[in-house]
């Protein structure tokens, strides 16, 4: 997989955004140089050093944070004050603190999300879309990969994950999950964080990566916990909100990334967002599931930001 070599931020800082909640923030590559702010997934996941390396430390001036309760954010994995609005205002509060009017947006999974939404409410400040791993947030995508679908193609998987949940909850599994891990026995919700999280993490890759795996595992706390929240909630935006609003992206060149044996957000997503995107550009990776980390998905994004001049205008 081919990607720039490691390199360290040269800034690191924490803003705060609400009386709670402060992001970690930190900026890498060359200070002067194009804005690209890295929306991660989950949400809850948090970002990883390997984000650095996708983008030219040259050319690019690179954004990356931990969205509300995420990573190295504080309080971690609290769902208080923490909607999809509420991290709509953060990239807009991020992007004013740093005097950025216009900025590249990669986003993957629920980051595409993030990044749609955000650009709908703020298109003057978007130069261009990046999206891995179409996530529309409608009822049918929480319910394909809790309820029924994703559970006909990883049926071993499925079994561990909903392993303590009683015959008589199966019909809601969300509601099941949700009330266990947000309640207030501790052992539980840890109980439970593990099992959401690593059906995820088992399900994100083509063939079974033990390194995606073990990445969910390590954010299960904040993932499950934020993810269960959100999806509990429809993601608190209006059924099928993004596609409804699609116009107002008219004017936002956008490249989409989509594995083709993606079971996480499976890929008539991505085709449903391109159909009604008039400027955008499918990219159908064919030997790829849902992650970043597969190397079909990886060398896409490696290469669509190399030619930064169509990016940014």
């Amino acid at each position: 997989m081919k990607l720039y070599d490691e390199i360290q931020p040269y800034s690191e800082f924490f803003l705060n955004v609400s009386e709670k909640h402060s992001l970690y923030v930190e900026l890498s590559g060359n200070p002067d140089g194009i804005p690209i702010v890295f929306l991660h997934g989950g949400p809850g996941a948090g970002v990883s050093p390997l984000y650095r390396r996708y983008f030219n430390p040259k050319i690019y001036k690179i954004i990356l944070f931990d969205q509300r309760g995420s990573g190295k954010s504080t309080p971690y994995a609290s769902c208080d004050n923490n909607t999809s609005q509420d991290l709509i205002d953060d990239i807009k509060s991020l992007l004013e603190y740093l005097d950025i009017s216009k900025t590249i947006i990669y986003g993957g999974s629920w980051g595409s999300t993030l990044a749609l939404l955000y650009a709908q409410k703020h298109p003057d400040t978007v130069s261009s879309l990046v999206l891995r791993g179409i996530f529309l947030c409608r009822k049918k995508d929480i319910k394909w990969f809790y309820q029924s679908g994703a559970d006909s193609i990883f049926p071993e998987y499925w079994r561990e994950f909903i392993d303590g949940i009683p015959d008589s909850e199966k019909s809601n599994l969300l509601d099941a999950f949700y009330k266990r891990i947000h309640g207030g026995d501790d052992n539980v919700s840890e109980k439970f964080c593990k099992q959401w999280s690593i059906w995820e993490g088992k399900c994100s890759s083509l063939f079974l990566s033990n390194n995606v795996v073990n990445q969910f595992d390590q954010c299960s706390t904040a993932l499950a916990k934020i993810e269960s929240h959100y999806f509990y909630n429809d993601c608190f935006i209006e059924e099928n909100q993004i596609i409804k609003n699609i116009n107002k992206l008219h004017k936002i060149k956008c490249h989409i990334i989509h594995g083709r044996y993606d079971i996480v957000c499976p890929i008539n997503q991505a085709y449903n967002l391109h159909n009604h995107y008039s400027n955008s550009q499918l990219h159908v990776i064919n030997d790829a599931g849902h992650s970043l980390l597969e190397t079909g998905i990886s060398e896409k994004v490696f290469e669509i930001f190399q030619d930064s001049h169509s990016l940014y205008d």
